[in-house]
């Protein structure tokens, strides 16, 4: 049995400031932020890295810079609007001005995957790439950004586990006094290494359009789903159908469209085959 290591959510804070007769502050950055910097960054160091290696014809540096400022606003304002419609609809509509407050806490993942998507395609069409090109050459970089962000989830020590007598079972003073699954390291070590791993082998040559762009739905829906079974759902949440748990639910259909764009970008493996790999 372990016990989770109670580690202060926050790097450090200034203030407060004094501004006229009042005050503003104190003003705090937390690990969760940095995760975010954090998984930007290696997007960006990959990125680069595969453009440096010319295995993807046609793509600048310039490109990665446009397709970074894209997704970021993608990723923030779809993981919040991701959460508000998908977790709390009718907390947030009663209380509208909170759905701004991102330091209160309250991210999606489906959220933020819609919102790439978005930016993706705002992007391909000002580039007038092709969309899919666009995925595949995101997919590959993204997983250990996920990464990332399951490591600022553990460190708020947020999203555990369901009760265990495995042992490594965590106690999370947050929830109660019962060794639990530390599920966010399973998400980190599966949606985000394993899952990069499987990615970056996969792209090291050539495949058809659209096909590693299909094993990233197809990978982490999958792994997302089965970590549910061992992940506390939210007490917020009313039963769903199946019992399944909404983030169950969110990866279906990521898992359908993955297989149906595998079958599809393997139907003429030779005719669309532009999707250049990195060592």
């Amino acid at each position: 049995m372990l016990t989770y290591p109670q580690i202060d959510p926050v790097v450090f804070s200034v203030g407060p400031f004094s501004i006229g007769n009042g005050s503003i502050g104190p003003l705090a950055v937390h690990w969760y932020g940095v995760m975010y910097l954090v998984a930007f960054i290696i997007f960006y160091a990959l990125g680069k890295y595969r453009i440096h290696r010319g295995r993807h014809a046609g793509w600048e540096t310039r490109d990665l810079d446009d397709l970074l400022f894209y997704g970021v606003i993608g990723i923030i304002v779809g993981a919040r609007l991701g959460y508000v419609l998908f977790y709390k609809p009718a907390y947030y509509l009663e209380n509208p001005l909170e759905i701004i407050q991102l330091w209160h806490g309250g991210m999606s993942f489906h959220g933020g995957f819609l919102g790439v998507l978005t930016a993706m395609t705002v992007f391909a069409w000002l580039r007038r790439k092709p969309w899919l090109e666009v995925s595949d050459f995101t997919a590959p970089l993204a997983p250990l950004g996920l990464a990332a962000g399951r490591l600022g989830n553990f460190i708020n020590g947020e999203l555990w586990g369901k009760p265990t007598a495995l042992p490594w079972g965590m106690i999370f003073p947050h929830a109660d006094d019962l060794p639990r699954h530390p599920s966010q390291l399973y998400e980190l070590a599966l949606e985000g290494v394993v899952l990069f791993i499987v990615l970056w082998w996969f792209s090291a040559k050539s495949k058809p359009r659209g096909a590693v762009s299909a094993l990233f739905l197809i990978g982490y829906g999958l792994f997302r789903f089965l970590i549910e079974y061992v992940r506390e759902p939210d007490g917020f949440l009313p039963e769903l159908p199946l019992h399944f748990s909404m983030g169950q639910w969110l990866s279906l259909p990521m898992m359908l469209a993955g297989i149906a764009l595998l079958m599809y970008s393997m139907r003429k493996p030779g005719s669309d085959n532009q999707n250049h790999g990195a060592d």
